[in-house]
């Protein structure tokens, strides 16, 4: 990514992919350094971690395979919390993005969220938390419009779809130009490519914000190696400055 003048490919900093895992094999992941874990919640309700991250579905992999189109020498750090059913619970989000942000991860994937308003406090701590330890969380918002957390929380960067925007562009919706009741749920989002690529350079198996978070945390990842040791607001507010702003004209309604 080309960022202040200069060529940004994500080296030295660490993408944790909240998800199913990651098939470190796959011809896509090829030479990238990839670590992680799982996390399982116990009879207690405590998180247990694994060092088994191994993907048994193929979201996380094409989640990892996105971002590291966009930031091929970042690492990538799978926190598995699904199975093959991609079934999982806001406490085990919330567990992701706490050991992620402890891991020194400074940029934290999520392509999932919960509609359950009533888990929002319990993920918004937990992400206030990893910002201040540094980490810059993103996810994906709700593929219909509706609320979905952590999406639609202030500390988060939210990412919805739009099959016209190029995977290299993204655009920021800033509520002051563009007005809740103008623009629904996209207002205060970033908006970018959400379709990723097969093994055959094909359009992939997942498909929507979930893609297109993936592609926004590769770009954050090269923004984040550009400003080291910077807040994580910093490089949100950078991300803002650098993001095109869409006008109603073009179609982005």
């Amino acid at each position: 990514m080309r960022f202040r003048g200069n060529e940004y490919t994500g080296k030295g900093v660490k993408v944790a992919i909240i998800d199913s895992g990651i098939n470190p094999d796959d011809p896509r992941l090829e030479g990238v350094h990839v670590e992680g874990w799982s996390i399982q919640l116990g009879a207690t309700g405590h998180a247990l971690l694994h060092p088994d991250y191994s993907d048994e579905n193929g979201h996380g992999t094409e989640i990892a395979a996105a971002v590291h189109r966009m930031a091929p020498d970042a690492t990538l750090v799978a926190v598995k919390i699904m199975g093959d059913r991609l079934r999982t619970s806001a406490e085990l989000m919330a567990a992701g993005i706490e050991t992620s942000a402890q891991s020194g991860c400074q940029v934290v994937n999520l392509s999932l969220g919960t509609p359950n308003m009533g888990k929002a406090l319990l993920l918004r701590e937990c992400v206030a938390n990893a910002v201040q330890f540094g980490s810059v969380v993103l996810a994906a918002a709700h593929p219909k419009g509706e609320r979905a957390y952590p999406a639609d929380l202030p500390e988060t960067v939210g990412v919805a779809a739009h099959p016209d925007c190029p995977a290299d562009k993204f655009y920021f919706f800033n509520p002051k130009r563009f007005p809740r009741k103008e623009w629904g749920v996209l207002s205060d989002k970033f908006l970018t490519h959400g379709y990723g690529m097969g093994e055959d350079g094909q359009a992939g198996r997942y498909r929507g914000s979930g893609v297109a978070t993936a592609y926004l945390a590769g770009l954050t990842a090269c923004i984040a190696e550009a400003m080291p040791h910077r807040p994580a607001q910093e490089v949100i507010d950078a991300l803002r400055r650098a993001a095109l702003i869409p006008i109603p004209e073009i179609g982005y309604g």
